[in-house]
């Protein structure tokens, strides 16, 4: 009956620059879509150099590479009977441009540009490529000489198309053009084409995923069709872990669904799908029908090749199934324990080494490398061999086999409790219970005489010693001591992290871990250069509510009962003197504020773009039944001072996972100043005189009928540029240079202050603006 196609998406790990590797990967990924039956395959953007190749894409290196990939792909016996659709830079007239390559047989049908490029947040594509402007059209694109050669073609076409094979019609979409306000899909699908793909390269946010698979499912309830979506997967060499979720769609509803955290180098998807279904579900939308006759068409690549066989009777189509979905913590457990299963295999280097202070951040760190060890025991229990092979490489042990993961932890994982005098029993205690539980190698050392030391050579040389405030310092000096305690703890790290190996006869160094929150950096709340500065910070972007959610939910899952200490504990640097050998220092009063607001704020200033003043007036609504005006401007006031004046602390923060949309990383995702007027100065003005006219308008003016009425017992009004200092003032607020004043007496004289001019308004007339 030839109705029934089955197709292939997939997802890659790829690496940036990696060409032997991304091929590698490539050949696999369209063998598996053959042996499971596929005449279509579709892979990630950009996967033959990889997404994250950044500024490289400049050199005319990246080019010549990925066109010797191309080359390897259309040779090799892999790709022969079927349509193998591959993502690349390619440069046509001077132009560089994202591009589909989608073959056949040795032979390429058509190279589609990408039209609508990502240029915000985390991606910089308007920087590399240009887009492709010209909807629903083509020109000839002369391949080069070594794609000749292999193709014995010497133009093919390159634009706006789609291919019609002998049973069905597809077209392609890349990345962001489905995420755009009107997708390509949707002139596509009025057009007849019937198989819709979508090469991503996604990167992982905490409850992203809800958004991508909502975006598949309407445009295919809403017009019809099958819908292929491939994705990077995992960590190609920078902050970002891309979180594969490969699926097939059709109508709206999932047939396919792949995973979203997966040590897996390769997945591939297949369906089954009846076109049939497809034409039938179009069949009775009459306004889709309607438009469908006016649309202007698509130039038509024809192929001689059919994803259909004429007797698929027998042929079982794919079934429907439910989108299942992680929870926050469990995406949180899974993508950064991924991201540092990337980086350590990547790196070569033997493992990781982490400060653990016995507070929630250190603890949740830890939580995710023994995730981590879960994840490659469970890769290696279901046959990986790369996994295995990777493993057997860091431990440097070619017969282990991992199997328990607190062994594991063991051997990759060091955990270094660094005391200073100033440090609690009971810190020090839940430290070492949590790291005999996940089975880490854990140290105990105590770094006063090395602060003692720093501090001595200061009082050497100026002959004065600082004192802690709770001695009798002052603040500079209170500051300077903690400090000291911190920077010490980064070298204590990294000279363990260089030489705690070869001091127990084993090859190899480590990688130092971070473990600052994405709040505490997004207020500056760490020293810089202390023990947050690390190789990596897999929680750097993770919010503080989210990971102590994170953590509670390592207790029940991993079966960790240390961690309930560690959550009951308040949050504390321990930097500042003990009292009667209790802690006396507190995060949250350190800072001025709590974790609950400081997430609030970060969302408000970077994904809702507000200022100061934005800000107070968002928030003036928002905490109405807890806070005043008054006490939402001085909160506002206090945030965006501690933002201004550390804000040059995020030119330093530790590369980090990026998992939260208000991520402060000032290197490539927020792209602010790191020297600013911390004052504020008009900025806080304008929140002071809508203070003001908080204070002023509920109790004098109500608004009926839509106008101001005056109150029953009168009031009066005028302006001057220094009223403030006329003692007949009760409320007043000023806007720019007018000023309002309100009296509830009529009785009261008026005008004693200097500049001042006054004017009684009538009884029951407008206020009016003097």
């Amino acid at each position: 009956m030839g109705r029934k196609v089955t197709v292939a998406t997939c997802a890659l790990n790829q690496w940036a620059l990696d060409f032997e590797g991304n091929l590698q990967r490539i050949l696999k990924s369209i063998d598996i879509a053959k042996r499971k039956g596929a005449r279509y395959r579709l892979g990630p953007e950009l996967e033959i150099c990889g997404y994250g190749c950044w500024d490289h894409h400049y050199e005319s290196d990246t080019l010549l590479h990925s066109l010797q990939v191309l080359a390897a792909l259309l040779e090799s016996p892999v790709t022969r009977d079927i349509i193998c659709d591959v993502g690349m830079p390619v440069m046509h007239k001077n132009v560089r441009y994202n591009c589909r390559v989608i073959f056949l047989n040795g032979k390429i049908l058509l190279i589609r540009p990408k039209m609508a490029l990502a240029n915000e947040g985390n991606y910089r594509e308007l920087r590399w490529f240009t887009p492709w402007s010209r909807s629903r059209q083509t020109e000839e694109y002369f391949l080069p000489r070594m794609i000749q050669d292999v193709t014995k073609q010497e133009t093919v076409p390159f634009g706006d198309a789609v291919l019609a094979t002998r049973d069905t019609c597809i077209g392609s979409e890349i990345c962001e053009e489905l995420w755009t306000p009107h997708s390509p899909h949707v002139d596509m699908g009025l057009d007849g084409v019937e198989i819709f793909t979508n090469a991503s390269g996604s990167h992982h946010v905490l409850r992203k995923a809800h958004t991508r698979v909502d975006l598949v499912t309407m445009a295919t309830a809403k017009n019809g069709g099958i819908y292929l979506l491939a994705n990077q997967k995992g960590c190609d060499g920078d902050r970002l872990y891309y979180d594969g979720c490969a699926l097939i769609a059709m109508n709206g509803c999932i047939f396919a669904q792949g995973s979203q955290f997966s040590l897996d180098d390769v997945e591939v998807l297949a369906a089954t799908l009846d076109l049939e279904d497809v034409r039938s579900y179009r069949a009775e939308i009459s306004s889709r029908n309607l438009a469908a006759s006016k649309v202007s068409p698509y130039p038509r690549v024809k192929v001689d090749f059919a994803l259909s066989c004429r007797e698929d009777l027998l042929e079982p189509p794919s079934e429907p199934i439910e989108w299942t979905y992680h929870s926050p913590e469990e995406e949180i457990s899974l993508g950064p324990a991924c991201w540092l299963w990337d980086f350590l295999r990547r790196s070569r280097q033997a493992g990781f080494f982490l400060p653990l202070s016995g507070g929630v951040d250190s603890a949740a760190t830890a939580c995710l490398v023994y995730s981590m060890c879960r994840e490659v025991c469970e890769a290696v229990k279901q046959g990986n061999q790369e996994v295995l092979a990777d493993v057997r490489t860091i431990v440097d042990e070619l017969s282990y086999t991992p199997q328990d993961p607190r062994d594991l932890c063991g051997r990759v994982l060091t955990t270094c409790y660094m005391a200073s005098e100033n440090s609690s029993q009971e810190t020090c205690g839940r430290a070492r219970e949590l790291a005999q539980q996940i089975g880490s190698h854990h140290i105990g050392l105590n770094i006063e005489p090395a602060v003692t030391a720093v501090v001595g050579i200061f009082s050497l040389v100026t002959g004065r010693r600082p004192l802690f405030a709770a001695h009798g310092g002052s603040s500079r000096e209170n500051l300077a001591l903690q400090n000291v305690q911190a920077r010490l703890r980064m070298v204590v790290a990294y000279l363990f992290a260089q030489l705690s190996l070869w001091a127990r006869g084993a090859r190899g160094g480590l990688l130092v871990l971070g473990s600052a929150n994405v709040d505490e950096s997004l207020l500056g709340y760490l020293t810089k250069y202390d023990c947050s500065s690390a190789d990596v910070n897999p929680i750097g972007g993770i919010s503080k509510t989210d990971l102590k959610a994170f953590v509670q939910f390592c207790v029940e899952r991993f079966q960790l009962p240390a961690l309930q200490g560690i959550l009951a504990a308040p949050a504390t640097a321990e930097l500042e003197p003990l009292t009667n050998g209790q802690v006396s220092q507190t995060d949250e009063e350190d800072m001025g504020m709590t974790y609950a607001e400081l997430s609030v704020y970060g969302r408000l200033r970077k994904v809702a773009k507000s200022g100061p003043y934005s800000m107070f007036c968002r928030l003036v609504t928002m905490w109405k039944d807890v806070c005043s005006p008054r006490q939402v401007a001085d909160r506002v006031r206090r945030f965006f001072s501690k933002y201004a004046a550390n804000r040059h602390k995020m030119t330093t923060l530790t590369p980090a996972y990026h998992a939260e949309s208000y991520s402060p990383d000032d290197n490539r995702f927020d792209l602010r100043p790191f020297l600013y007027r911390a004052g504020w100065p008009w900025q806080f003005r304008c929140v002071e005189d809508a203070v003001s006219w908080t204070q002023v308008l509920p109790h004098f003016w109500r608004l009926s009928r839509r106008r101001w009425l005056a109150p029953a017992e009168g009031w009066k009004a005028f302006c001057g540029r220094r009223c403030h200092d006329c003692p007949c003032v009760r409320q007043g607020t000023s806007v720019g240079r007018v000023l309002f004043l309100l009296c509830y007496s009529q009785e009261q004289p008026w005008g004693r202050g200097p500049r001042c001019r006054f004017q009684t308004a009538p009884a029951s007339g407008r206020a009016h603006v003097l």
